[in-house]
């Protein structure tokens, strides 16, 4: 489904594809946490007027295609996705810490990349076309 938000004067749609692990890619998000993890996720974007389009977690990454705001860094987003998830988490789930050392469950790093309807091909072709002849 097409979902187009609105601003003053803007119309967009900006979708990333973020994947993230749990610290040294242990297996730890097991079912029970998995749903749980997934709760939180909804939750926290539902609050932040972010959308998920996607959600998967796997005992050892998580997987969300995400859509946000235009004043809204990707990095922002991620950086409060994993915290308040990692705090949470592991507040409810105290047993965790005997394989997640530290203050956060998750990795430092993440992966992130901009999707589209279209692709980068296609864009060219289209920006090139709208050249105005010389």
């Amino acid at each position: 489904m097409r979902k187009y938000w609105s601003g003053a004067h803007t119309k967009n749609r900006l979708r990333y594809h973020v994947v993230w692990i749990p610290k040294r890619r242990k297996s730890i998000l097991l079912p029970h946490i998995a749903k749980r993890l997934k709760e939180i996720l909804y939750n926290g974007c539902a609050l932040n007027k972010w959308w998920i389009e996607s959600l998967g977690i796997q005992a050892d990454y998580v997987h969300v295609l995400i859509q946000i705001k235009p004043r809204e860094s990707i990095s922002s987003v991620v950086h409060r996705m994993k915290g308040a998830t990692s705090r949470l988490i592991r507040k409810e789930y105290p047993e965790l810490e005997e394989f997640v050392w530290g203050d956060s469950l998750w990795n430092d790093g993440y992966f992130a990349e901009t999707i589209g309807t279209v692709d980068e091909e296609q864009i060219k072709k289209y920006i090139e076309a709208q050249r105005m002849p010389r």
